[in-house]
């Protein structure tokens, strides 16, 4: 039979057991929330940074003013920052494909995947602009994309040209892809005819030996679409 003595030492080991747990949940708790809002600050940190001029070398005098006009209005939010370090662009990856957007930075392709999830982004930029720099990106070249999620590493593939028709170069993929677009060839005078596709994989999803694969599977979202309306 259990004393009453027994049973009241037993019920302090349990009241101290559960504060001691208890504690520890605490501190757990406290320390993710922490590590969150210091990721959080620095995405924040990294989307305020692209107000910063980019690096114009390459753009067009035409491009040059329309950025300055463009940053003068308020700033939707970042869905994305893309980083390609060897043409030293970093550039925000912004909702739509409108003129506007363009001129401040590159456009999530609507209908795509969206940045940091599974399947084939697209994102559209100008040939004059930030994407001008497309032209000396080669297979093997490596592309960041940097989300609230975290930054997922690419590696480009392949690069093509297309007419403004085939956009099936949005077709979702098996696996996380992105597909830049621009307009080719990058110093026509005038509409340019076709388009520039670059197409990265990441890297934990393809080895830099893997074949592209031409299977596809037709976008659901792209009927009727011509890249034409992106630049």
């Amino acid at each position: 039979m259990v004393t009453r003595s027994a049973r009241a030492t037993w019920l302090v080991v349990v009241e101290r057991a559960c504060w001691v747990l208890g504690l520890a949940g605490l501190a757990w708790w406290g320390a993710y929330q922490f590590r969150s809002s210091i990721s959080a600050r620095h995405d924040l940190q990294r989307f305020a940074a692209i107000r910063v001029a980019p690096d114009q070398s390459l753009w067009s005098p035409k491009r040059v003013s329309a950025w300055q006009q463009a940053m003068a209005d308020p700033a939707p939010a970042p869905l994305a920052v893309l980083r390609i370090p060897k043409i030293r662009l970093e550039v925000a990856v912004l909702p739509g494909t409108d003129d506007r957007t363009l001129d401040r930075g590159v456009g999530y392709i609507d209908g795509t995947a969206s940045p940091g999830t599974e399947g084939n982004l697209g994102i559209a930029g100008h040939r004059d602009g930030f994407f001008r720099g497309l032209m000396d990106v080669v297979p093997g070249d490596l592309i960041h994309l940097d989300t609230v999620q975290g930054t997922d590493a690419y590696r480009v593939e392949r690069t093509w040209v297309v007419s403004p028709d085939e956009v099936s170069v949005l077709d979702p993929t098996p696996t996380r892809a992105i597909t830049l677009v621009t307009c080719y060839p990058f110093y026509f005078v005038g509409s340019a005819p076709e388009r520039f596709i670059v197409r990265a994989v990441r890297i934990t999803d393809s080895p830099m030996s893997s074949p592209v694969s031409d299977a596809r599977v037709p976008c659901p979202f792209c009927g009727g679409l011509r890249f034409v309306s992106f630049f």
